[in-house]
């Protein structure tokens, strides 16, 4: 995996699936050792391209084929967690599931896992997200206007 640590800091270089439905709204995902919803992903290994990076964890996470679409954003985010300064680079990618995938058959919560860690997906309607716990803050507001052309974004999250 592309990630490397310091005695204060953590890198990391991640891709970001955005599957967005007309009705269901965004799939966001937790661990159900976490108090928070992120936008389901992972980080990439080295040699691998990001593309592919989010075909294998959705593999992995939900047992599904996905097809990627495009690039949406480049992310810079800075933030805070465990204790430990993060530095991470994300490529957010829009991203379909098969159109009979049992994922568009109702708003979750489906069950996945990572690393003998279980998840938790679910749809979320877009206009809810202002007031949840999600990470990166700023897609509360990006998601509900998905940009037609390559976006580069800088973010500070701080803890809750």
């Amino acid at each position: 995996m592309i990630t490397f640590s310091t005695s204060t800091a953590r890198f990391t270089l991640r891709a970001v699936a955005i599957v967005l439905h007309t009705i269901l709204g965004i799939l966001l995902h937790c661990s159900i050792h976490n108090d928070f919803w992120a936008l389901p992903g992972g980080r990439c290994e080295l040699l691998e391209p990001a593309e592919e990076t989010i075909r294998r964890e959705m593999r992995e996470e939900l047992e599904v084929d996905v097809t990627v679409r495009r690039l949406v954003w480049v992310v810079e985010n800075f933030f805070e967690h465990d204790s430990t300064s993060h530095h991470e680079v994300g490529l957010y990618f829009l991203v379909d599931f098969p159109g009979d995938s049992y994922l568009y058959q109702g708003d979750g919560p489906f069950n996945g896992m990572e690393e003998g860690v279980p998840l938790v997906f679910q749809w979320f309607p877009l206009d809810q997200l202002e007031g949840l716990r999600l990470y990166p803050t700023f897609l509360r507001g990006k998601l509900r206007a998905v940009p037609q052309f390559i976006e580069h974004v800088v973010h500070f999250d701080g803890e809750d």
